[in-house]
């Protein structure tokens, strides 16, 4: 009973913690046309990313995710390039930035892959770009034919050091920060006395 408990609130948990992101398409050659929904990827910023050149869970890497719908766009015959980001419905415009791609992406034999950029902050998950590309459908070498994501979080900044003074010399240039001094260029006057009276008191002999 408590076994069943405890997963039934492990699914419950990953439910609730996870974010989608609705990505949508509009063709640049009509820009009358309003976007219209093409997938919907689902992620977790709560699980830890992996590195992929180090292996460590901190900075930037990609976090599980996975396209829960997704509907081939229909596209104008006379579509060449089409714009693909985040779109809110509610406000009417871009939340993301957007990128151009061809329509040859969605042609016959391709499946779309997406990469989804995320920005998180304190209480929120921002997607801050999303691209995607056509990706040959090779039968001899996978059996999974649908569309595939990859949401990779970005690293945060070096922040600036705020509440310090600038130094400024007197000809009004910024003084660079003295650099930290070693044990032995700190105490190196010490190694010299103790050198002269070595070298002084052997003399008698």
């Amino acid at each position: 009973m408590r076994f069943s408990t405890a997963i039934l609130a492990a699914a419950v948990a990953s439910l609730t913690s996870a974010t989608v992101a609705t990505v949508f398409i509009q063709p640049i050659t009509n820009p009358e046309t309003p976007p219209v929904l093409l997938a919907e990827i689902s992620y977790d910023t709560t699980t830890p990313s992996t590195a992929e050149t180090t292996g460590a869970t901190a900075g930037p890497g990609i976090i599980p995710s996975e396209v829960t719908s997704y509907e081939a766009p229909e596209l104008p015959e006379d579509a060449k390039l089409l714009r693909i980001g985040v779109w809110d419905a509610v406000a009417g415009k871009w939340v993301s930035s957007t990128s151009v791609l061809s329509v040859g992406n969605f042609g016959k034999g391709y499946s779309p892959h997406f990469v989804l950029s995320v920005d998180v902050g304190v209480g929120r998950d921002e997607v801050v770009s999303v691209a995607v590309r056509g990706v040959k459908i090779d039968a001899g070498q996978t059996r999974d034919f649908g569309p595939q994501a990859a949401v990779v979080v970005t690293g945060r900044g070096k922040q600036p050091e705020l509440n310090r003074p600038v130094v400024l010399s007197p000809e009004g240039k910024k003084v660079a920060p003295e650099a930290e001094k070693t044990l032995l260029q700190k105490y190196w006057w010490v190694g010299a006395i103790a050198i002269f009276m070595l070298v002084s008191g052997g003399g008698d002999k």
